[in-house]
C-alpha cells in the first residue's frame, strides 16, 4: 500500500518525511511534521487521527516510543495500522500492526525508521535503510537522502499494486519567527505513473529556487549572489521565472547588459515573457523606461 521514511537530520537537526503509495494524493494522509517538534508517517489502513495526536504528544516532550504506545493502546483496531515516529531528540520508534497486508514491516535506526505495507517483497521496506545511510556517509543534503530511500524502495518491487502518488516534507529544526517560514519543503505529486521520479523532478525545482533566498541555507553558507544564480539556472534551465526576475534586478543595479542576455533568454524560450515585462511596467510594478531598456537590446 505505501512505503515511507521519517527521520531527524543529524546535522540540521531538520525532520522530514518522504513517501510513495499506490493511492491518491498520499501527500494529505501520511507526514505530519512540525518544526522543534518531530515528525509522524501513519499508513496501512490508516488512522489519520495518529498524525495530529501525535504531534501534540510530541509538543508536550513525549519521546518516539512513548508516543507509539499511547496511540496503539487507544486505538481499536492497532492491528491494521502502521506508524513511524522521530522526536526533537531524534529518537525514533516504528509500529507494524499483525493485520498489515504483507510485505509489511519496518525497521528502526539511529535518527530515522522506514516502513511499508502491502508491498512485492520484504526487501523494498527493508532496502530503505542502508540507502539512506549510505547517503547520509556522503554527506549529501537531507532532501537527497530521503529521495534515495524512495529509489531504493522503488527498485526493489515498491507498492504491489504499482505506483501512483509522492510526497516530501521537511521542517526546521526550531520554529522561526513564523511558521511558514520553519516550512523548508513541501511537495506533493497527488496523481502521477513515476510519481518518485517526479517528486525528484520537483525537488529539483525548489532547491534551485530556494538557491535564491537570502535568508536560505547557500546564503548563510557564504555564496555569492551571483554563484546562487548560476548554480539555480545550472539545476534548472528550464526554470524561465528565475531569469526573468533575475534579469529585472539585474537591469535595477546598473548592470544591464547581463540583464538583457537573461531577458532575452527567457523571451526567446517563451515569448509571452515580453508581455509579461510590459504588462507589469503598466502595472507600475516594474518601471517603464527599465523595461524599455531590458527590450532595447
Amino acid at each position: 500500500m505505501t512505503y515511507s521514511i521519517v527521520a531527524r537530520d543529524p546535522i540540521s537537526g531538520r525532520f522530514g518525511v518522504a513517501v510513495q503509495s499506490h493511492a491518491y494524493t498520499v501527500g494529505p494522509i501520511v507526514p505530519w511534521l512540525e518544526a522543534g517538534v518531530g515528525a509522524i508517517a501513519t499508513q496501512a489502513f490508516v488512522n489519520i487521527g495518529f498524525g495530529p495526536i501525535g504531534l501534540e504528544m510530541l509538543r508536550n516532550g513525549w519521546s518516539a516510543e512513548k508516543v507509539i504506545a499511547a496511540l496503539v493502546a487507544g486505538d481499536e483496531t492497532p492491528e491494521q495500522r502502521q506508524i513511524g515516529v522521530v522526536d526533537t531528540q531524534g529518537r525514533a520508534a516504528a509500529f507494524t500492526g499483525n493485520e498489515c497486508v504483507p510485505a509489511a514491516g519496518h525497521l528502526v535506526r539511529d535518527g530515522f525508521t522506514v516502513q511499508g505495507n502491502l508491498l512485492e517483497r520484504d526487501e523494498v521496506w527493508q532496502s530503505m535503510a542502508p540507502a539512506y545511510e549510505a547517503a547520509l556517509a556522503e554527506k549529501l543534503p537531507f532532501s537527497e537522502r530521503l529521495l534515495r530511500a524512495l529509489e531504493a524502495a522503488e527498485s526493489n518491487g515498491g507498492d504491489v499494486r504499482g505506483r501512483q502518488s509522492a510526497a516530501i516534507v521537511i521542517v526546521d529544526a526550531e520554529l522561526g519567527s513564523t511558521r511558514w517560514r520553519s516550512l523548508n519543503m513541501d511537495l506533493r505529486v497527488e496523481d502521477h505513473d513515476q510519481p518518485v521520479p517526479e517528486l525528484r523532478r520537483l525537488v529539483n525545482l525548489w532547491e534551485a529556487q530556494a538557491l535564491l533566498d537570502e535568508e536560505g541555507d547557500a546564503a548563510k553558507a557564504g555564496m555569492s549572489e551571483a554563484e546562487r544564480y548560476m548554480e539555480a539556472r545550472r539545476r534548472a534551465p528550464e526554470f524561465w521565472e528565475l531569469a526573468f526576475w533575475a534579469a529585472v534586478e539585474l537591469a535595477k543595479r546598473g548592470d544591464m547588459q547581463t540583464a538583457r542576455r537573461e531577458m532575452s533568454a527567457a523571451i526567446a524560450a517563451d515569448g509571452r515573457w515580453r508581455t509579461t515585462l510590459e504588462h507589469m511596467a503598466q502595472s507600475g510594478r516594474i518601471d517603464l523606461e527599465l523595461a524599455k531598456q531590458l527590450l532595447a537590446g
